[in-house]
């Protein structure tokens, strides 16, 4: 079984910063790409960034300059260092690993509960 837990939502100005961390624990052989999504109210989930296993990153235009993801193989452990944030950017955020949990399995995605981001004066 694959555990998410996500960490460092809350309140925060505009103009501030967060940073998300998303740890990963269980029976993971191999963990490939790591990602986080956001759900705003009333919206539906979007892709805000995604980094593959060798350190390649891709994000949506909307984020673009403004946040940065990374990730500790070692720590199983993937990062979304948020700046200049926005109200628009309020959500709940959420993790997703692709990974298997034995050589022979192909790559299952995992989410995290989520954690939620407001960004409000």
């Amino acid at each position: 079984q694959v555990q998410l837990v996500e960490s460092g939502g809350g309140l925060v100005q505009p103009g501030g910063s967060l940073r998300l961390s998303c740890a990963a624990s269980g029976s993971i052989f191999r963990i490939d790409a790591m990602g986080w999504y956001r759900q705003a109210p009333g919206k539906q989930r979007e892709s805000v960034a995604t980094i593959t296993s060798g350190g390649s990153a891709n994000y949506a235009d909307s984020v673009k300059g403004r946040f940065t993801i990374s990730r500790d193989n070692a720590k199983n452990t993937v990062y979304l260092q948020m700046n200049s944030l926005k109200p628009e950017d309020t959500a709940v955020y959420y993790c997703n690993i692709e990974a298997r949990i034995a050589p022979f399995l192909p790559d299952m995605p995992y989410w995290g509960k989520g954690t939620l981001v407001t960004v409000s004066s």
